[in-house]
C-alpha cells in the first residue's frame, strides 16, 4: 500500500465484524509498533493482545461502564448537533454495546512515559500496519482512565509495578469504508512564525490522491 494512502485513509473504525484476524496479520500489527521512536531507546512498553471470547466479554461489560462514565462525566451536557458528529457519536455508541464482540483487543501498557511521546508513536504504527492489512482499529483510552484497576485485575497486570494502560486499539475487518476524513484544511490550522500569521501555503482541498 502507498504511504500517503495508509496515512489518509486510516480513520478510526468502531465498527467492525467478529471475523477472527490471522496470527501472522496480529504478528505484523506489532512488529511494526516496537519499530516506532522510543525515547532513549528505553521500549518502556508491553503489549497484551486479547482474543479470548470469555475475557473479551468481561472487558466489554468494563468498557460499558467506562463509557458512562465518561457521558456522566466529560460529555455531560454535550449537544451533538452537527452531523458528522453525530455519525462519530452513533459509531462511538456501537463500540460501548459491542466492545465484547470484536475479534481482538491490543492492549498498550507504558511506566515511565507521563507524556505518552513514545507510546503513542507505537499504537500509530500498529494501526497503520493494521490498515495495511485491511484491518480497522480505534484508539481508545477511556478503559484506562475510568477502569484500569479493574483491567489490570481482569488481564493479570503488574500495576504494582508501574505499568499503566495507555491505549485499548479494538481490531476487527471494519463494516464500512475507508476514505479520507473530513477536515478543516491545514492551512486554516497552522500558523507559521508567530501565532495568528498564516502560512505561505495553502491546501484547500486533501493534497492525496492528487499531489
Amino acid at each position: 500500500m502507498d504511504l500517503y494512502e495508509a496515512l489518509y485513509t486510516t480513520r478510526a473504525m468502531r465498527r467492525v465484524r467478529p471475523d477472527p484476524i490471522p496470527d501472522h496479520v496480529v504478528a505484523s500489527m506489532l512488529d511494526a509498533a516496537i519499530r516506532a521512536p522510543s525515547g532513549s531507546n528505553a521500549q518502556s512498553w508491553r503489549w497484551l493482545t486479547v482474543t479470548d471470547r470469555d475475557t473479551l466479554a468481561a472487558m466489554g461489560r468494563l468498557y460499558a461502564t467506562a463509557w458512562q462514565t465518561l457521558l456522566e462525566t466529560v460529555y455531560k451536557g454535550r449537544e451533538v448537533t452537527d452531523p458528522q458528529m453525530a455519525r462519530v457519536t452513533r459509531s462511538s455508541e456501537w463500540l460501548a454495546a459491542n466492545f465484547g464482540t470484536v475479534p481482538l483487543v491490543v492492549l498498550a501498557y507504558t511506566r515511565n512515559d507521563p507524556s505518552g511521546a513514545s507510546i503513542y508513536p507505537a499504537v500509530w504504527n500498529l494501526m497503520l500496519a493494521a490498515r495495511g492489512h485491511g484491518v480497522g482499529t480505534t484508539l481508545t483510552t477511556i478503559l484506562g482512565t475510568f477502569q484500569g484497576a479493574a483491567l489490570a485485575e481482569l488481564l493479570g497486570v503488574p500495576s504494582d509495578r508501574g505499568w499503566a494502560n495507555a491505549a485499548a486499539v479494538p481490531c476487527g475487518y471494519p463494516m464500512g469504508r475507508w476514505g479520507v476524513a473530513s477536515r478543516r484544511p491545514a492551512h486554516e490550522v497552522v500558523h507559521q512564525d508567530r501565532w495568528g500569521q498564516p502560512p505561505a501555503w495553502t491546501a484547500p482541498e486533501p493534497l492525496w490522491p492528487k499531489a
